[in-house]
């Protein structure tokens, strides 16, 4: 029973960091919506911030359980960034594919789904690299050597 609520800890710990994340991309959208098309200030930002914030979790959420099932049997310092990324990837597409889909592949919805699998693949490999220095806190804490970042010495 604790190593699920370690899971659905660590699933919630990458739902909202990449929800944190994700909310200065959509702070950065509703600005530029702004200046581009005169938009409110407040209201646009804060709507965009706010969107954003929610995809990143329900992304952080997707890519955690693509994770825990795909790599259950790896520590971190056994996973490689390209491979966590490739899990970052498919954990966006999974979650943009049906909405991109649903709503028409118009070109805004291309360079959304697009700006989301890229997200997704950057969030993956920057929970990686934490992931990696909790585990390197860990291990000095019980005495042993940090394997470092990249996992070597």
């Amino acid at each position: 029973m604790k190593k699920w609520l370690r899971r659905i800890r660590g699933a919630l710990g990458t739902a909202v960091t990449w929800a944190l994340a994700w909310s200065g991309v959509g702070i950065a959208v509703g600005l530029l919506n702004v200046v581009l098309a005169g938009a409110p200030l407040g209201a646009v930002t804060a709507t965009f911030a706010v969107a954003w914030a929610k995809m990143g979790f329900i992304g952080g959420a997707i890519f955690s359980v693509v994770v825990g099932v795909a790599e259950r049997r790896r520590a971190f310092h056994e996973m490689s960034v390209p491979r966590f990324a490739a899990w970052g990837a498919l954990g966006a597409l999974v979650f943009g594919l049906p909405i991109a889909a649903a709503l028409g592949f118009t070109a805004e919805m291309v360079v959304g789904f697009s700006t989301v699998v890229l997200l997704g693949t950057g969030s993956a490999a920057g929970s990686l690299a934490i992931a990696r220095r909790s585990d390197d806190r860990e291990l000095l804490e019980e005495g042993q050597e940090p394997l470092g970042l990249l996992g070597t010495h």
